[in-house]
C-alpha cells in the first residue's frame, strides 16, 4: 500500500530512495515531501545541498552525510537503524540517487538482507534530457561520466562507436569542448544536443552536429551550469559488413605481427580484396590499440 497520505506519523522500517528536483523546486512530488517529512533519518551526498532544501520546505529532520568517501563506516550504522525499524529516506545532491550518484552499495546491502526498499520516483536529469534532445528515445545507453584524461576518453568513446543506441551522459561544463572534440573525432559529424541548466531559468539545449557544435565552444568557451550530452546513435551495419570487420581485423592482426605497417596493408588489401585507404586507416587503429 503507498505510504502517501498515510494518517501514520512514523514510516515503515525501510529505506526509501527518494528523487528530488534537479533545479526547479516546483518538481518535487507530494510522496516525496511525505516521505521526507516522516522519515527518521534523511542520508545525503551534501548535508549542506539537502539542508537548503529541507529549508525550502519547511522540514526540520536530523540529516546523515551519505558518499563514496564515508560510504564502508555510514552503512552498518543505516542498516542497523532500519532492523531496529527505523526509516531512512536515501536522497542526492539533486536527481534520483543511484544515477551517477552514491548509494548502490546501500540499496544492495539492504535487498541483501531482505529489509524494504522504496523508490520514491520523480525528477532525473538524463530523462528529462532525452525528452527534449529531439533524438530517438526508443533504445539509449546511459553512460555516466567520461573519465577525465584525454586518451582514457577516446578510448572510452571508441568502445562505443558502433552502439546502435542514443548515447546519454554527463559532463561537467569546463569539460565539455573537450569532450565535444574527443566524441568528433571518434564518432564524426552525428547529430547531438547539449542540454544544460535543465529545469532552471537559464535551460538550454543547442543542437547540431558534433563537428559545428566542437567549434561553436571552442570560440565561446565552457557555458556554466550542469550539462547533459545526448548524441545520435551508430547506424546499424549489415551482417555482411559485420563479418567483413571482423575478418578485415583478425587479418590485419595477424599480418601487424609480422610486418610493418605499410606490408601488412599491402597483403591484406591484396588478400581481401578491399581499398587500400579502408585497410590502412583500420589499421592504424589497432596499431594504436
Amino acid at each position: 500500500m503507498a505510504e502517501f497520505g498515510s494518517n501514520e506519523k512514523k514510516l515503515s522500517a525501510g529505506l526509501y530512495v527518494v528523487a528530488t528536483p534537479i533545479g526547479n523546486l516546483g518538481d518535487i512530488t507530494q510522496r516525496a515531501r511525505d516521505i521526507l517529512a516522516r522519515a527518521d533519518v534523511i542520508a545525503c551526498e551534501d548535508t549542506r545541498v539537502t539542508a537548503k532544501l529541507m529549508t525550502a520546505f519547511l522540514l526540520k529532520k536530523q540529516l546523515v552525510p551519505y558518499h563514496e568517501h564515508n560510504g564502508a563506516l555510514q552503512r552498518p550504522k543505516l542498516l542497523e537503524r532500519i532492523r531496529e525499524g527505523g526509516s531512512v529516506a536515501l536522497v542526492s545532491d539533486a536527481g534520483t540517487p543511484l544515477i551517477s550518484d552514491p548509494g548502490y552499495k546501500l540499496v544492495e546491502e539492504a535487498q541483501a538482507e531482505s529489509l524494504k526498499v522504496v523508490a520514491i520516483p520523480g525528477p532525473c536529469a538524463l530523462v528529462t534530457a532525452l525528452s527534449i534532445a529531439g533524438l530517438p528515445t526508443n533504445k539509449f545507453t546511459f553512460l555516466g561520466f567520461p573519465p577525465n584524461k584525454k586518451k582514457a576518453r577516446q578510448d572510452w568513446f571508441k568502445a562505443e562507436k558502433n552502439n546502435t543506441a542514443t548515447l546519454v551522459f554527463y559532463e561537467s561544463a569546463k569539460r565539455l569542448p573537450d569532450s565535444l572534440a574527443d566524441a568528433a573525432s571518434v564518432f564524426g559529424s552525428r547529430n547531438a544536443a547539449i542540454c544544460r541548466e535543465l529545469t532552471k531559468k537559464f535551460e538550454e539545449v543547442v543542437r547540431g552536429n558534433l563537428n559545428d557544435l566542437t567549434a561553436r565552444y571552442k570560440e565561446h568557451g565552457p557555458p556554466k551550469g550542469e550539462i547533459v550530452i545526448v548524441i545520435e546513435a551508430a547506424t546499424k551495419l549489415a551482417k555482411d559488413d559485420v563479418s567483413s570487420s571482423v575478418e578485415l581485423d583478425k587479418a590485419l592482426t595477424l599480418a601487424l605481427e609480422h610486418m610493418s605497417v605499410k606490408s601488412a596493408v599491402s597483403f591484406v588489401s591484396e588478400l581481401l580484396k578491399l581499398k587500400r585507404k579502408q585497410v590502412y586507416n583500420r589499421a592504424l587503429e589497432l596499431s594504436e590499440d
